[in-house]
């Protein structure tokens, strides 16, 4: 699929004025996949190649040897001596919601489990080492967080159906399609028999219809 065919079809959606900024979505319907088995699921996290068009806010968990580093680099910042203070179930749960990605020192994810994971984990906000969230003492924070605001997570782990947004009517048009063309491409890498694996490509954005994208 080239960046040609998501453009044609971006250009053909009803783009109805709405009080807010809609968001464009890519929708990639699979076949072919028992996801009941762990390697036909699809998961995996990819830096798009332009911005996503929402900033995305990233927390962290660290002790004292990254907590400069996450203060200055990092939205909201959890120390490890204050662990303690997230005892409600209410706290917690606002936390989860106030970030998109949260980072861990590698050596405290077990007390973040501990205190954290029962309400980040149904988010799917838990440190996730595969999107590179989980870090060593000594790592370099800046760039990680700044690789994290155009970092999309895509999954097919239940429904053979992908759904994820490319970005928004903030963006130029020829932007949003490079997004869509990066996550369809990554999508094919992944499956087991490439395009064999795929039903269709649909966009839309939130309040239209879905159209799909034809490929000549």
């Amino acid at each position: 699929m080239k960046k040609e065919n998501f453009l044609k079809a971006i250009q053909k959606l009803e783009k109805g004025k709405r009080k807010f900024k809609q968001t464009y979505e890519l929708i990639i319907n699979l076949k072919g996949l028992n996801l009941k088995k762990p390697d036909e699921q699809v998961e995996f996290w990819m830096q798009l190649p332009k911005t996503t068009g929402k900033p995305k806010k990233i927390g962290a968990f660290v002790g004292p040897e990254l907590l400069e580093q996450a203060k200055e680099a990092c939205d909201v910042v959890i120390s490890h001596d204050d662990f303690g203070n997230y005892t409600d179930k209410k706290t917690i749960k606002k936390l989860s919601k106030s970030c998109d990605y949260f980072i861990a020192q590698a050596n405290l994810m077990a007390d973040v489990a501990k205190t954290f994971g029962r309400y980040l984990g149904p988010h799917g906000k838990m440190p996730n080492p595969k999107a590179g969230c989980v870090v060593p003492p000594k790592a370099n924070l800046k760039p990680l967080v700044e690789k994290l605001k155009n970092t999309i997570k895509v999954s097919a782990k239940i429904q053979p159906s992908i759904k994820t947004a490319a970005g928004n009517e903030n963006m130029k048009e020829e932007d949003i399609a490079e997004n869509m063309t990066a996550i369809y491409n990554n999508v094919l890498d992944k499956l087991p028999q490439e395009k064999h694996n795929i039903k269709n490509v649909l966009i839309k954005l939130t309040m239209s219809k879905p159209i799909k994208v034809e490929e000549k």
